[in-house]
């Protein structure tokens, strides 16, 4: 009987699951790869020659407007498509506005959607054995695709928009690039605001300043109402 509880216990331990992975060891991990995965655009009907902008969460604006700039002013490229996904959605809406501005009459579509984001983690402690432990981390993250088009689109199709006149759209790149700093320690942006905006807030600050001259001088004089005999 002795033997056999010894084997069953033998057999056991052959047959006990790994511990899961938990929060604190995943500290030991550390990500050494991110892919995303590739779907097709969600568009139809696209151009043969469209230009097809990947932005990421660590590109530059200026790089990246640099080069679709280039390719839209040929005449015969017709369209192009933003997409970015994560913390890259908000740069890809940047780039968008800022190719509207220079460029003005161009026909838009938006589209919402979800990707997958394949992550690869490797434990910094090798296994006994000289092998390193990886992990694969599958995560669903928004994504957004943005198509500009000199050519009119199906207004019909969900997510169009018509050209915009040019006083409605936001400030120039530059203007934008002093707005959204990449170089903040902490990652904080300023909130963007309309040429209208800026104007008014200068009327007002200008207006605060002549009425707070006025109480000045009236200070002032009482004053030296009150120091006469």
């Amino acid at each position: 009987m002795p033997a056999a509880r010894e084997g069953m216990a033998a057999e056991g331990a052959e047959s006990k699951p790994m511990p899961p992975v938990t929060q604190s060891r995943m500290e030991n991990f550390r990500k050494v790869k991110t892919s995303e995965e590739d779907s097709p655009l969600p568009f139809t009907g696209l151009a043969p020659d469209v230009v097809e902008m990947k932005v990421k969460e660590g590109s530059k604006i200026r790089n990246l407007m640099g080069f679709a700039m280039s390719r839209m002013e040929l005449k015969g490229t017709r369209q192009i498509v933003f997409s970015g996904c994560g913390r890259a959605v908000t740069k890809t809406i940047t780039c968008v506005e800022i190719m509207k501005r220079k460029l003005g009459g161009l026909h838009q579509v938006t589209k919402v959607r979800y990707k997958t984001l394949v992550e690869v983690w490797e434990n910094k402690d090798p296994l006994p054995n000289g092998q390193v432990e990886t992990l694969t981390v599958h995560k669903n993250v928004p994504s957004i695709c943005i198509l500009l088009s000199k050519d009119p689109l199906d207004p019909s199709e969900m997510g169009y928009q018509p050209p915009e006149p040019r006083e409605g759209l936001w400030p120039e790149e530059e203007e934008i690039e002093d707005e959204i700093s990449t170089s903040s320690p902490k990652g904080m942006k300023r909130p963007l605001t309309s040429p209208q905006e800026e104007l008014n807030n200068k009327k007002l600050q200008a207006a605060g300043g002549r009425e707070g001259g006025r109480k000045d001088r009236g200070i002032e004089q009482d004053t030296d109402e009150c120091t006469q005999p």
